[in-house]
């Protein structure tokens, strides 16, 4: 009997493991092997007003194929929605704006587009870039920040790049490499464009044939659990729940691993290993198997965060706006720095999502690069200071009903400038060892799509190498 480890019961893992059911077929085993007691990973729901409210990631980009075709194949394609058709907000230069169409994540295609949002010298900065030399990458990366900032001005930067960045990847916009977080931009300089506002809106989607909107994110009405659940149920895996991996090491053709605790170690020999965990996990592992892959992996910064779940009373009315992002540095009224990065309207933005009492539901979310001593608050006191930001931002001054907060320490790798190249020399270095594969938000993109790509490209390749040997 073939057996595969699947190392890590987050969404990378629990895709490869159902990909490798269906490449395999049933009769392989599939161990999944999780260092926590639950499978999810960063899909996760808390309960929240009799209902259950996702605190993890929130939501897919809907026009990468992955999640969408996962819900096919699982028979979930009736449980996707899109969000309704509400705009979002930046507090941004201390006032409140709409965030504005004609940009590629923050990056204007032209000064008009962002002239309600930027001060009459940051308009100026953006439409000055026409004077400027062109701009050519020749292939090299450059730091997001560092390079707009050069080219349309900060204030393109710190008020609608770096909240948008910040919301995706908890990072700053001046650590976070072009080419990893923003390929189309990249991409639309390689092939020809020599001005950020010109590559900016090559960027820009292409409106469906019918000429409608095409919608740009999804979810899942019964939440993210309902993703897990199928991906676990099509897997029919062995789980071993609890137990972390202490080594991994080669045995002949094959592999075998430590898990469990310390002073009672237990090992579990397989054929082949999908590792889809984070990269300091991946890093020790590899340690010693593939040294290369470990330093590499060691190269990747993790940033934290919190979000808040918050239920309203009944009859409370949130901003008609599906959320607001803040900008960096931005302050109360009184000086007081705001402690919230977004908040997310969620009975807005998804109007299904209500307490069972009608109770409104909205997200706070916490934490950027640099902002540890934020993060070692207390639940308590991030619950009171998210609800300072909320109400200064809206006048809502209701105490919630029931809230919950989900922490996530070292939850969002940071790409900085040469991510790509760093990341296909480590999928060089895994290459040529048989029966190894990796997975997981460190590679290629922290969404759900792209972790589910990870998952689905590593059981490829450990189905190419079972078939092969």
């Amino acid at each position: 009997m073939t057996r595969v480890a699947v190392v890590g019961g987050g969404i990378s893992g629990l895709v490869a493991a159902h990909r490798l059911r269906r490449e395999l077929g049933p009769d392989a085993e599939i161990v999944l092997v999780e260092r926590t007691d639950r499978l999810g990973g960063k899909l996760r729901s808390a309960p929240l007003a009799g209902t259950r409210l996702d605190l993890g990631a929130e939501a897919f980009l809907a026009r990468r194929p992955e999640v969408l075709r996962l819900a096919a194949e699982l028979g979930l394609a009736d449980e996707v929605v899109h969000p309704a058709p509400a705009a979002a907000r930046v507090r941004a230069g201390g006032e409140l704006h709409r965030l504005p169409g004609g940009t590629a994540m923050g990056v204007p295609a032209s000064a008009e587009s962002v002239a309600g949002v930027l001060s009459p010298a940051g308009v100026a900065a953006v439409r000055a870039e026409a004077e400027l030399p062109p701009l050519r990458l020749a292939g090299a990366d450059a730091s997001v920040g560092g390079l707009l900032r050069s080219r349309v001005g900060d204030e393109v930067v710190d008020r609608l790049v770096e909240p948008l960045l910040g919301g995706v990847y908890a990072g700053s916009a001046d650590g976070l490499g072009l080419r990893a977080t923003m390929p189309a931009l990249a991409a639309a300089l390689d092939a020809g464009a020599t001005t950020i506002t010109e590559a900016a809106g090559a960027a820009l989607p292409a409106p469906a044939p019918d000429g409608r909107p095409r919608p740009v994110f999804g979810a899942f009405r019964g939440g993210y659990d309902v993703l897990v659940r199928a991906l676990v149920d099509s897997a029919g895996g062995r789980q071993r729940l609890g137990l972390p991996v202490r080594a991994l090491r080669r045995d002949g053709a094959g592999w075998r691993l430590e898990i469990g605790s310390a002073p009672a170690p237990e090992e579990l020999v397989a054929d082949a290993v999908v590792l889809a965990v984070p990269a300091p996990a991946a890093r020790k592992l590899l340690a010693d198997v593939a040294p290369t892959a470990s330093r590499l992996l060691g190269e990747v910064e993790l940033a934290s965060m919190a979000v808040l779940g918050i239920a309203l009373p009944p009859g409370t009315e949130l901003p008609d706006a599906s959320g607001t992002l803040i900008a960096r540095g931005e302050a109360h009224a009184d000086g007081t720095p705001f402690t919230a990065k977004a908040f997310t309207y969620t009975s807005r933005k998804w109007p299904h999502l209500t307490g069972v009492g009608g109770e409104p539901l909205l997200r706070g979310s916490v934490g950027r690069t640099g902002q540890d001593e934020l993060l070692r608050r207390t639940d308590a006191e991030l619950l009171r200071l998210v609800l300072d930001d909320l109400r200064e931002l809206t006048g809502i001054e209701a105490a919630p009903v029931d809230s919950a907060v989900l922490r996530w320490g070292g939850g969002l790798p940071q790409y900085g400038p040469g991510h790509p190249e760093r990341i296909a020399e480590l999928e060089r270095a895994v290459a040529g060892i048989g029966g190894l594969a990796l997975a997981g938000a460190a590679l290629h993109g922290v969404g759900v799509p792209a972790c589910a790509a990870s998952g689905e490209a590593a059981a490829s390749e450990v189905t190419r190498h079972l078939s092969a040997s």
